[in-house]
């Protein structure tokens, strides 16, 4: 087969796993603590699978995964009931792990453009750790933590929208406030389910790669997978039906296993746990469960925009959902000072936050907002209050303090003014003349000496203003 008379069509589907951030354990009573880093602390005969035991449904760990149901437009489920899906592993002291089969808690729906399938609830697994001999021990801590799992129809096609939808999730996650989705931490994971096919009706043959736990491991795995189902098409060699890891140092997946169906799990209903019927349940209807919905994260959006920022601003502010906050702290609603302070913001109060965190103890909202309005009111000029800034983030104070024992602010004192555009003129008698011949850009110099001069006391377009009368 000739790779340039070849078109191929993917199709990438996702199963997103995250852990919810709810108090206790999906079916005991048992601490979610995913900073506990002492083995096995958190556990008790329900989590550990010891015979007998009986799990009981944590209500709050429904409520989260009806939260993101509603705000993806989804439909919610009024029966449904919990199925064991039995495997063997290590991690699973059950030999089975309580999942969701037939009857979801949230079917449809869509985020990013993209159509989900499904959401349901099931428990998390243990945690193997493997040291450097050949014994491999089981951190219990983990297991039982409800895990919320997300499937998306395979209606994506190219590895940087599916990074950009695992994106999207976390941070509505985030706002909902039913998970933190660190991936570092492995609180949320991404399985891609990956096919090629040269016919656009049909599917390929699917491969699904593990346990992606960052955006970028995502969008490469994917590319990745891609590329080589192409080549063996094109070397008209077969593509096998299995489940690959990834490889983050060499680049490549692996084949770890052939890929389980639904029959290989031998699903069958929780005889230990009952029958849920939501209706049944205070408060947790669709209409109560949408009040209790936060601002999500498309409309704010929205808000900013109305503010007067931006698209491309906007969607910056979005995806840091505490610069955010911050920045509603300071705005206020007030269009006036919206679009610098998301400058300033984005900009410089970022960088410097990313080398000193104490910004955030030294600077509050008030202060900062104070600093813009002398921005805003010309009181002080750009490189004035980058300066400013950064004496505050290290060491705290309001900004017209900073300004002042500085020598920051800007003058209106007209001699002084005056005093300096002689002494730029004089001194640059060339440039002068450049600028009487029609060189527009000999202005910007002229202006860029009197602030050096001046150390920036002058305000910009005053001094332009003195410049071209003297001129």
């Amino acid at each position: 087969m000739e790779a340039s008379e070849t078109t191929f069509y993917p199709r990438i589907g996702l199963e997103i796993h995250a852990e919810l951030n709810t108090k206790t354990k999906c079916f005991c009573d048992c601490k979610n603590d995913p900073d506990e880093i002492r083995p096995n602390i958190n556990i008790c005969p329900v989590c550990m699978g010891y015979p007998g035991s009986l799990p009981v449904l944590n209500k709050e760990a429904v409520k989260s995964v009806l939260k993101l149901g509603v705000a993806v437009g989804a439909k919610i489920a009024n029966f449904t009931e919990w199925d064991r899906k039995n495997y063997f592993y290590p991690d699973i002291p059950k030999g089975y792990q309580i999942s969701q089969y037939k009857h979801p808690l949230i079917e449809g729906g869509e985020l990013s453009g993209i159509k989900i399938t499904r959401v349901h609830l099931e428990e998390d697994t243990a945690r193997s750790q493997h040291d450097k001999g050949e014994d491999s021990l089981v951190d219990f801590n983990r297991s039982g933590i409800p895990l919320m799992e997300l499937v998306t129809e395979p209606v994506i096609y190219n590895a940087e929208t599916a990074g950009n939808f695992a994106r999207s999730l976390q941070l509505l996650l985030q706002y909902l406030g039913i998970a933190e989705a660190n991936m570092e931490k492995g609180e949320m994971r991404v399985e891609a389910n990956i096919s090629v096919s040269t016919d656009p009706k049909e599917f390929g043959t699917k491969v699904e790669v593990k346990n992606l736990n960052s955006f970028k491991s995502v969008e490469k795995a994917i590319a990745y997978e891609l590329k080589r189902h192409e080549e063996l098409i094109l070397a008209g060699e077969r593509v096998m039906q299995e489940t690959r890891g990834w490889d983050e140092a060499k680049g490549t997946t692996f084949s770890q296993r052939s890929k389980e169906e639904a029959k290989d799990y031998r699903y069958f209903p929780d005889p230990d746990l009952p029958k849920l019927y939501i209706s049944e349940i205070d408060g947790f209807d669709e209409k109560n469960i949408k009040k209790e919905l936060p601002e999500l994260p498309w409309e704010r959006e929205e808000r900013y925009k109305k503010l007067g920022l931006k698209e491309e601003t906007a969607k910056q502010l979005v995806f840091d959902i505490k610069i955010a906050n911050f920045f509603d702290d300071v705005v206020k609603g007030d269009s006036g000072i919206a679009n610098l302070s998301s400058n300033y913001l984005l900009s410089d109060f970022q960088a410097l936050s990313k080398e000193n965190a104490n910004i955030w103890k030294n600077i509050n909202s008030e202060q900062f907002r104070n600093l813009i309005k002398l921005i805003s009111d010309g009181k002080i000029n750009s490189r004035g209050a980058k300066d400013i800034l950064a004496v505050m983030a290290k060491e705290g104070g309001e900004a017209s303090d900073v300004a002042d024992r500085e020598g920051l602010f800007q003058t209106t004192d007209e001699s002084f003014i005056e005093s300096v555009v002689m002494e730029i003129i004089n001194e640059n008698e060339k440039i002068v003349a450049e600028f009487k011949g029609g060189k527009e850009n000999a202005l910007q110099f002229l202006i860029g000496q009197g602030m050096k001069k001046s150390k920036g006391k002058i305000n910009p377009e005053q001094l332009k203003a003195v410049l071209l009368k003297k001129i």
